[in-house]
């Protein structure tokens, strides 16, 4: 049922992680493979904008080259640190 004629669409807790951020913040974005670390870029369409950010191993070490944006689900984010 909608109200107002607005379907009811949740808003997924992890979003909460990502309030006190803002725009081009340097954050680490994990994952269960490893972890994101690049400038904050916001929320858009279920998924966490990452630029300039490169995929490190859950020890640290990099996996891959730099990359210009990154799109990481929300679902997919198991921690936020800055």
């Amino acid at each position: 049922m909608a109200l107002f004629g607005v379907p009811f669409a949740p808003v997924p807790f992890i979003v909460g992680l990502f309030d006190t951020y803002p725009i081009g913040a340097t954050l680490a974005v994990g994952e269960d493979s490893g972890f994101w670390v690049g400038s904050f870029g916001g929320i858009q369409d279920g998924v966490a904008l990452l630029t300039n950010a490169q995929l490190r191993s859950n020890i640290g070490t990099p996996i891959d080259g730099i990359r210009p944006v990154v799109r990481i689900p929300l679902r997919a984010i198991t921690f936020v640190s800055q």
